[in-house]
């Protein structure tokens, strides 16, 4: 993940976020920018590590003008087969500035989407697309 445009600035925020609302996560490196280094200044991360549920992302930001950011394309996918879990962190991560792009629910309400009972997409107030799924 990196951090960049309206978002750079937001990834130590992000990453407390994160590591508070999943089970068995924890910031593990977080390496800020020196004073007058290319890329960012002393307040911006550098690159980090953090882990959720088990899983390790990195993560960076820069100040320099990037002609990208983050994508639904791209998605963070969490299965898991507690449906009260699933539901918790997919309203955590939607609510707050975020948005439902498919609101957690079984196909048309009607059975399974084939892959799980239950599937939902969100994209969190940081422009990270996450995409839900409980399973069997």
């Amino acid at each position: 993940m990196t951090f960049v445009g309206n978002q750079c600035g937001k990834a130590a925020e992000a990453i407390n976020f994160y590591t508070s609302i999943f089970p068995n996560s924890e910031i593990k490196t977080i390496k800020n920018y020196s004073e007058g280094e290319s890329g960012g200044t002393p307040e911006l991360i550098k690159y980090g590590v953090f882990m959720l549920n088990g899983t390790d992302y990195m993560i960076s930001e820069s100040n320099y003008n990037h002609a990208w950011s983050f994508t639904p394309a791209v998605s963070i996918f969490i299965g898991d087969n507690s449906d009260n879990l699933i539901k918790e962190l997919f309203e955590k991560l939607s609510s707050n500035g975020g948005q439902i792009m498919v609101p957690l629910d079984s196909y048309h309400g009607e059975g399974d989407y084939g892959f799980g009972e239950k599937f939902g997409w969100c994209e969190d107030k940081y422009g990270i697309s996450w995409q839900f799924v409980v399973t069997a």
